[in-house]
């Protein structure tokens, strides 16, 4: 099927390209538009307040988006050793969106430094590196394996290799009985702590959403040194197949994303906001302009997406887009002015 004008996306070059099919209203970017979007994750600026989830947008989807004008990439969690992930099947479809038990796999930080992270910096935009841990002692193994110069990998990272770190709390803690390591205010404040005492750039941290007092966990990472938090992680479910009656995934569990979600990580953003004075970054369920805005309405400062991108590879820039033409609709030049902020109330 051809491809209107409508249903075409700009190369970087500016020269339209077809990329798949896309909503029937796609906007100019934010400079077209003279929009100012940027905003600031503690000291880091980004230009725009959207970027991938971890493990949902990888380098290699990067054909098929204009990159220049996402905020960030978000790296896959990487763990200090090889880890091969969960059993087959992996991934299947729900009614309201997905559940997955990939297990995260990992090639491990070597190999992540030689050949994976020089990938995500030819992106040419802000990298955040989402860092793993089973034991608190693997948490600050891997920033010291990170911020290692020279390390295993044979040639030596440049300065300036990745702007950010985003630590994932949501692994099971092989020394608390399996339970997520982000369910344990004390266990979390250790991890930050260690983590930003070993890295030389701003320390995101993604929360669980599955604890009785996401406020606690969250001013626990902020006052061991956090300088934003990513609200929330998938959260776990079942599907089961109609014909066998038996789990759908080899993992049994698996963790549910998608539109079912937002609600719930809506909440979660929202008063993760009201506890902290750092920034929240929103994610669960977006997948419009729109979904986008309610998050940062709520507080957050930024948002990123996941499970969309399944369906739509472009959708960031979609909703960069959209966000900076109903800024200039509503007379605004600048994304932050558009933004009432219910969150702060």
């Amino acid at each position: 099927m051809s491809a209107s004008p409508a249903h075409v996306l700009p190369d970087e070059d500016g020269v339209a390209g077809h990329h798949g099919d896309a909503r029937d209203r796609f906007f100019a970017d934010a400079a077209a538009l003279d929009v100012d979007m940027s905003v600031d994750l503690g000291p880091l600026r980004l230009r725009n307040p959207v970027m991938p989830a971890s493990g949902c947008f990888g380098p290699e989807l990067a054909p098929l988006v204009p990159m220049h004008e996402v905020g960030a990439s978000v790296t896959k969690t990487v763990f200090s050793g090889r880890r091969g992930g969960n059993p087959a099947h992996r991934l299947t479809e729900t009614s309201t969106g997905m559940i997955n038990s990939v297990g995260i796999p990992s090639l491990g930080t070597p190999t992540f430094l030689r050949d994976v992270l020089p990938r995500y910096r030819a992106l040419g935009v802000p990298v955040v590196v989402s860092l793993g841990g089973l034991t608190v002692a693997e948490y600050l193994t891997v920033a010291e394996e990170l911020t290692d110069a020279e390390g295993d990998t044979g040639t030596a990272e440049p300065p300036g290799r990745f702007e950010a770190v985003e630590v994932n709390v949501s692994c099971p803690n092989l020394e608390g009985g399996g339970l997520e390591i982000g369910t344990d205010p004390a266990t979390v404040a250790a991890v930050v702590a260690g983590v930003v005492a070993r890295v030389d750039v701003p320390v995101l941290v993604k929360l669980t959403p599955m604890v009785s007092s996401i406020e606690e966990v969250a001013r626990a990472a902020e006052e061991a040194g956090a300088a934003g938090l990513t609200v929330a992680n998938s959260f776990p479910g079942m599907v089961l197949d109609r014909h066998t009656r038996r789990p759908v995934l080899g993992n049994r569990v698996g963790g549910v994303s998608g539109p079912a979600v937002k609600p719930l990580a809506l909440r979660l953003a929202w008063t993760a906001a009201q506890a902290v004075d750092i920034p929240v970054i929103g994610c669960g369920g977006i997948e419009t302009a729109h979904d986008a805005l309610d998050f940062l309405e709520v507080g957050a400062a930024a948002v990123q997406i996941g499970t969309a991108h399944f369906t739509k590879p472009y959708i960031m820039v979609e909703i960069i887009r959209e966000l900076a033409a109903m800024t200039r609709a509503a007379g605004a030049t600048r994304l932050t002015d558009y933004v009432q902020g219910l969150g702060r109330r």
